[in-house]
């Protein structure tokens, strides 16, 4: 059988490309494409342990058996941040390309029935978390297993609080300092449970989602994991 691999990130810069045909034989599991993988390219070996695989945009084990056509993604540690990038402004969760309007995010969560809006920005900052100067952020997604969960986190809240107007997007490409790389809104009837979803989005977004940034400074450039 044959699955079709997509490779994001430091991964994609290690290998050459970002998409592989892999034939494997029937009954083959993710540990077996994982050890195909790093057999052709030893290059992926290092930190192999850390590395989680989505089929068909979900997060799979390494025990989950594959069938012919599936699409796996390797996923390197996301960062703690063909497919049309410029979706409708009328999607709740949006990858895109190009700068993200505020405006427009609030708009997507506005109601009669609202008490409170609550916006989280993440900004690019001029520092890493190690004190090394930052010039500059590219972000990498793979976006439409990304935008899938941020589906998902806004389903948790709904269970979670009962709140139903939640909007995210995040922007991949180069950022310069102070440009948004994620906006958050949250429309709810009180305050507290627009504050605790706001965080609970951003957080879970950070823990799940498959984007990634590389930092670009001075002293050179790293992968964010």
């Amino acid at each position: 059988m044959r699955v079709l691999v997509r490779l994001f990130a430091r991964h994609r810069e290690a290998v050459g490309v970002d998409r592989l045909v892999v034939e494997l034989p029937t009954g083959a599991t993710v540990a077996t494409l994982a050890a195909e993988l790093t057999r052709r390219y030893p290059v992926l070996a290092a930190g192999i342990e850390a590395v989680r695989f989505a089929i068909n945009r979900q997060y799979a084990v390494t025990t989950t058996p594959l069938s012919d056509g599936d699409e796996v993604a390797v996923i390197p540690p996301v960062a703690g941040g063909e497919a049309e990038a410029r979706i409708a402004p009328e999607r709740p969760f949006q990858v895109v390309d190009h700068p993200i309007d505020p405006a427009e995010v609030v708009r997507r969560v506005e109601h009669p029935g609202n008490g409170a809006i609550c916006v989280f920005f993440g900004v690019v900052r001029n520092r890493a978390l190690s004190g090394r100067a930052t010039s500059f952020l590219e972000y990498e997604a793979y976006p439409e297993m990304a935008e899938a969960k941020m589906a998902e986190i806004a389903a948790e809240i709904q269970a979670r609080w009962g709140i139903e107007r939640v909007a995210i997007t995040h922007r991949v490409g180069r950022l310069a300092v102070g440009e948004p790389s994620v906006v958050i809104a949250v429309g709810s009837a009180h305050r507290r449970e627009a504050f605790e979803a706001c965080r609970y989005a951003i957080d879970r977004l950070k823990e799940e989602a498959p984007i990634w940034k590389k930092e670009i400074g001075p002293d050179g450039e790293a992968w964010v994991e």
